[in-house]
């Protein structure tokens, strides 16, 4: 697609923002180094748009931040760590009320940085704000659970969740937003201090954000940082420091990054990683609705998610009508740009496209067939989806997690082929699961839910509800993402115990009218 001729609504033009900007220790610090230029793979004037720069910090400012975070924890005793649950909630509203006034300008990098439809781009950023405010009410639902004392074998005791100290925090680029904030917001509300990077792409939308956090938190709360995550994030772990690695992104990042810590066995890790969902198509399956499904799961932002289906598994009774009708509604998709709301827009990685060639040029050669006519057709900054069939195991699109329009399709007679590559997968996050006899679904079920951790029925994977634990199995996560357990990943369960006698006791009442104690306490938030 040429974009000489493109015509930008004038809502949606952009002009350069050159931010030279970060937050470190409370304060919004200038960057006087070296800077990287941030470009949008939508072409104008035939080129791709500079969006504008950002800081390329160095090893220095890392530190400089990892000590900040640390210090802000002052070794438990910090301001942050020891505040009162209704303090910390009260910053946390404070912030999320400043966020809003952003979302205008939020909706749009997020469609210039990453292509996102506007659609897409309105309820990430809506989600996002609906999540803050989910996880406030969690928290108080948490602190109400903790208000009281407990009593077994002579021993009273005050059980509550406390922060562990410093998280770095690392998002990733397709929603840079909603699942960067799902590691960031539960690991602040808890006490905890953090280092922030955002992900390569979708970077300058957190600049218009850098305000509200540095008038919402204590100072050291939350420090960000902009670069290159080597130079960043590699010598902050060096530094022992901290305490959680919370990453959403590939698993070699992650080991990686664990491997620079000096001390692994303290390190807590949240990692949200690759995943190969499948869809299991059985012969009874309500076709209409399968491919529909099949379509926004595997399409959806272009198959960017790390939920969307990445290999589809059909019976052979069904495979003839079911890659006939698919093919066809594939090839019906139209291209467009993200305020056009089109299902399929740009790609965001420069290197996608031909990467995404590189896997169907592979898989024909080794006796796949691209099903669909106008798979495979390349612009300058897209590839059009390919239906791939017959897919075998020596094809690189059946292992790796593509990420991108490419839709690998097994036919099989025995329900235990899927079954067995499952369970063979270095993966283990979702499946689709389509059909209607209960005599068939209910073994299957079963032994789904021992090989991933949530089964869609007759429905694409995805992770909402946000109250719904997010996790997998194997290679694709460690610890659990929702409202509720995110803010359990990022705490530890601690508590005061006295032994049932006169003197404790009478401590323990003095500690509660005094109010002198922010974790002895029986009141709680309404």
């Amino acid at each position: 697609m040429m974009n000489n001729e493109l015509i930008i609504p004038k809502e949606y033009q952009i002009k350069p923002t050159h931010h030279s900007h970060y937050l470190l220790g409370g304060k919004i610090v200038k960057w006087s180094g070296d800077t990287s230029e941030v470009y949008s793979t939508i072409q104008t004037h035939s080129k791709p748009t500079l969006l504008g720069s950002i800081p390329s910090m160095d090893g220095d400012s890392a530190t400089l931040a990892v000590d900040a975070a640390y210090d802000a924890f002052g070794k438990g005793q910090g301001q942050w760590p020891t505040m009162k649950v209704a303090s910390r909630i009260k910053c946390m509203e404070k912030f999320v009320e400043k966020m809003k006034l952003k979302r205008e300008e939020i909706v749009k990098l997020l469609m210039w940085e990453i292509g996102k439809n506007l659609s897409d781009s309105q309820k990430e950023f809506d989600r996002t704000v609906d999540y803050i405010y989910d996880t406030i009410e969690e928290y108080k639902d948490i602190d109400i659970d903790s208000a009281r004392f407990h009593k077994n074998s002579g021993v009273r005791a005050q059980i509550r969740r406390a922060p562990l100290g410093v998280v770095l925090c690392l998002g990733p680029y397709n929603y840079p937003l909603n699942e960067t904030f799902s590691l960031l917001i539960p690991a602040i509300i808890m006490g905890n201090t953090t280092v922030f990077k955002p992900a390569k792409h979708g970077v300058l939308l957190i600049a218009p954000l850098l305000e509200a956090f540095q008038e919402s938190f204590p100072p050291g709360v939350v420090n960000i940082l902009f670069g290159r995550g080597r130079q960043i994030a590699s010598p902050i772990m060096k530094t022992g420091k901290v305490d959680v690695l919370a990453l959403i992104g590939h698993s070699s990042s992650a080991i990686s990054l664990q491997d620079l810590h000096p001390n692994k066995n303290r390190l807590r890790l949240v990692l949200g990683l690759e995943a190969k969902n499948p869809a299991i198509i059985l012969p009874d399956a309500d076709l209409d609705l399968t491919i529909s499904e099949c379509i926004s799961g595997s399409l959806s932002f272009n198959g960017q998610r790390c939920t969307a289906l990445k290999i589809i598994y059909v019976h052979d009774d069904v495979k003839d009508e079911f890659l006939k009708r698919f093919s066809q509604k594939v090839d019906e998709l139209q291209l467009g740009m993200p305020w056009d709301n089109t299902l399929l827009t740009p790609l965001p990685e420069p290197g996608k496209p031909a990467y995404i060639k590189g896997l169907i040029d592979d898989a024909v050669e080794k006796g796949a067939k691209v099903v669909n006519k106008r798979g495979g057709k390349q612009t300058e900054n897209f590839i059009f989806p390919a239906v791939l069939h017959p897919i075998s195991k020596e094809m690189d699109v059946y292992h790796e997690e593509q990420f991108g329009p490419v839709i690998p399709i097994i036919s099989f007679t025995d329900i235990n082929t899927p079954l067995d590559d499952m369970a063979a997968s270095n993966y283990g996050q979702q499946v689709s699961l389509f059909g209607r006899n209960i005599k068939q679904i209910a073994p299957l079920i079963d032994t789904l839910v021992n090989l991933v951790c949530r089964v869609n029925l007759n429905s694409s994977c995805q992770r909402g509800p946000d109250i719904f634990p997010f996790t997998g199995r194997k290679d694709s996560a460690v610890s659990t993402l929702s409202v509720r357990d995110a803010l359990r990943s990022f705490s530890i369960r601690t508590f005061v115990a006295a032994k049932d006698n006169d003197a404790n006791n009478k401590i323990l009442r003095d500690l509660l009218d005094s109010d002198s104690s922010n974790f002895i306490s029986t009141k709680h938030l309404l």
